[in-house]
């Protein structure tokens, strides 16, 4: 990819009716660097900006047709972000006092001054993309912290990341809830060509479907019943720079064929619109679930899939790499501490053993949250007391079943003449059945979280729950 693509676009409007003077800005402009169309009515003006992707405009205030005031007055009504530069040869203060009141971002008077003009479009240009940058941080949902980790898992992954990183390669990355894989996401869109650019974040999962693509490719005024003034999707918020689709593997088959098109040409179409415009996004996208089984299924494109998949990472649970907990958990603790005003904590010997033992299900998001509930509540040094007791309580199962194994462990726990005449069919299917339920009650019904602690495939458990006839009661 070229190094113009990599860095945001600055696309710049100028509507003049004098030849001249649109030849004369023209040449100022793209001397800079930027790019411009020349326009020569404010109704070609208003056909243009309805295809997008515009930063700045140079409005005249006379023109033929329709004046360069009541195209402001459209333009401010219709696109409220976009900064319009007004331009005037017959200057008079009622003219500049009504165009301030339009909004208008700056106000310039002819003959026009070369280095007056290149002031006011790149001020618009830099707080157009200061805005487009706070929008992008609404959508991000969180700021960027470090991969941290000694592990050989995390060092391959780093590894990873800097060979993708500087490419323009679609990335798909792959884990457990709780893994760290909008953190691998972030890492790098931080290491490539694009840091400069926003870094723009879809929960696919928590957008209902029937606003999915209007959170997207946004969508025009009208296009439906709340949709009041055009907007911008995450698409074309994260022209420039990249767009982190997470949860993938929840996104609607409409959606998915809509996404596959904007990948593969690089356009997309604001719902309710009719015109097309280009974007430059890298696309990242994530998911804890397991893509191949949704195609082979029909619930995931198959294009879609192959698309998005050129590069994966597979992110590792934190009972793979226990050696890490421990410096994740001292991190937060320091960092919850700095946060809440309270003294830094250290573990006690007993509480470090337990917690070296415990496989954390909810990987680093579970620790991250016990490290903020301990600087909350425990004092220092941190004891076992100041543990949750499912953490306790896993340490005292691990130990019930030592030197027993698991058999021995659980006829301590199954009454067998309490089964009385059963097959031995029908004593598996209703062991089976108990241990799911109480493992689904004990993680508040959370499938995903109870297929690890159960060491099973999340597509198994879902088979298992439907072959037991397994509900959830309302």
């Amino acid at each position: 990819m070229t190094e113009e693509l990599d860095q945001p676009l600055r696309r710049i409007l100028v509507v003049d009716d004098e030849k001249n003077i649109r030849r004369m800005l023209t040449m100022i402009l793209e001397g800079e660097g930027y790019q411009v169309e020349a326009l020569e009515s404010a109704e070609l003006l208003l056909e243009r900006l309805a295809k997008g992707a515009v930063d700045t405009v140079m409005l005249d205030i006379r023109l033929p047709g329709i004046d360069g005031l009541s195209a402001l007055e459209k333009i401010r009504s219709e696109y409220p972000e976009l900064n319009v530069i007004m331009i005037s040869g017959h200057a008079n203060l009622t003219d500049a006092v009504r165009a301030t009141k339009l909004g208008a971002f700056d106000f310039l008077e002819k003959p026009l001054d070369r280095e007056r003009i290149l002031v006011s479009v790149r001020n618009s240009v830099e707080r157009n993309a200061l805005t487009a940058k706070i929008r992008a941080l609404e959508f991000a949902e969180g700021s960027d912290e470090p991969m941290l980790g000694e592990s050989t898992q995390m060092e391959k992954i780093r590894a990873q990341i800097l060979k993708v990183a500087p490419t323009s390669v679609r990335v798909l990355i792959t884990g457990e809830s709780g893994t760290g894989k909008e953190l691998v996401a972030r890492a790098l869109h931080r290491a490539s060509n694009r840091s400069s650019g926003p870094f723009v974040k879809v929960n696919c999962a928590a957008i209902p479907a029937e606003l999915i693509e209007s959170e997207l490719f946004g969508h025009e005024r009208g296009a439906f019943t709340g949709a009041i003034q055009r907007k911008r999707g995450c698409f074309e918020l994260a022209d420039g720079g990249t767009l982190f689709l997470d949860e993938i593997g929840d996104m609607s088959l409409d959606a998915q064929a809509k996404v596959l098109r904007a990948i593969q040409t690089g356009e997309i179409c604001r719902v309710g619109g009719e015109q097309t415009f280009q974007v430059d996004v890298r696309v990242v996208a994530a998911t804890n679930k397991d893509l191949e089984e949704l195609v082979r299924t029909g619930l995931f494109r198959e294009d879609l899939y192959y698309r998005l998949s050129v590069v994966p990472i597979q992110t590792t649970p934190l009972r793979q790499r226990e050696d890490d907990a421990m410096i994740l958990l001292n991190a937060f603790l320091l960092r919850f501490a700095a946060e809440h005003a309270t003294p830094p904590l250290t573990l006690s010997e007993e509480a470090k053993t337990i917690l070296k033992n415990y496989s954390f299900p909810g990987n680093v998001r579970e620790l991250r949250n016990l490290a903020e509930r301990l600087v909350i509540l425990a004092e220092d040094p941190i004891s076992v007391d100041d543990l949750p007791a499912n953490i306790r309580g896993y340490q005292q199962d691990s130990r019930s079943s030592d030197g027993q194994g698991k058999g021995a462990a659980a006829s301590n726990v199954l009454d067998l003449d309490s089964f009385g005449d059963l097959t031995l069919r029908e004593l598996r299917e209703v062991v089976e059945k108990t241990y799911i339920l109480k493992r689904l009650d004990e993680t508040g019904w959370n499938v995903t979280r109870s297929a690890e602690i159960l060491g099973i495939e999340r597509t198994n458990l879902h088979k298992k729950l439907k072959q037991l006839g397994i509900k959830k009661s309302e």
